[in-house]
């Protein structure tokens, strides 16, 4: 071979391992460009995992005050059901035992008072105030009822 050609060879293999190197250079940047992006995505995820920790044990302590406090309504419910059902106990045997009470609860109530018990299904705020708003006015009545007192001279 000549020298020529051997410089050329030379010079050829010095260019293929120049661009060998320049290309595992390049290789190697991308791979530490990946590793960092790697690490911020890591990094950020594990802040979005705390913040979602902290979102989870807010919940989580939110959730066992409204279980307490329902346990406390549904306690106070039950006492109210009790006490509801002695006093209707109690009433009933009031009635059983005393006949003027019996006499008392069996008369009908006057056609005015009637009235005040009267409503229409009402649904929420806006038929509320229309329902007030053309309900017609109690007038007193002319004659007294069957069981009330007559008026003191």
């Amino acid at each position: 071979m000549s020298t020529i050609r051997q410089t050329i060879l030379g010079l050829v293999l010095l260019g293929a391992l120049a661009a060998l190197v320049f290309i595992q250079q390049q290789r190697v940047e991308l791979a530490q460009g990946d590793t960092k992006l790697a690490s911020q995505r890591a990094a950020t995820a594990e802040q979005e995992s705390e913040r979602s920790q902290l979102v989870i044990n807010e919940l989580h302590a939110s959730l066992i005050t409204e279980r307490a406090a329902q346990q406390q309504l549904q306690t106070t419910q039950q006492h109210l059901r009790q006490t509801l059902r002695n006093r209707q106990l109690k009433i009933e045997a009031l009635t059983r035992e005393n006949e003027e009470l019996r006499d008392w609860f069996d008369t009908e109530l006057p056609v005015v008072a009637r009235r005040l018990r009267e409503r229409p299904a009402i649904t929420g705020a806006a038929s509320y105030q229309d329902w007030l708003s053309r309900r017609d006015a109690l007038h007193p009545v002319s004659g007294a009822a069957p069981d009330q007192r007559p008026a003191a001279d």
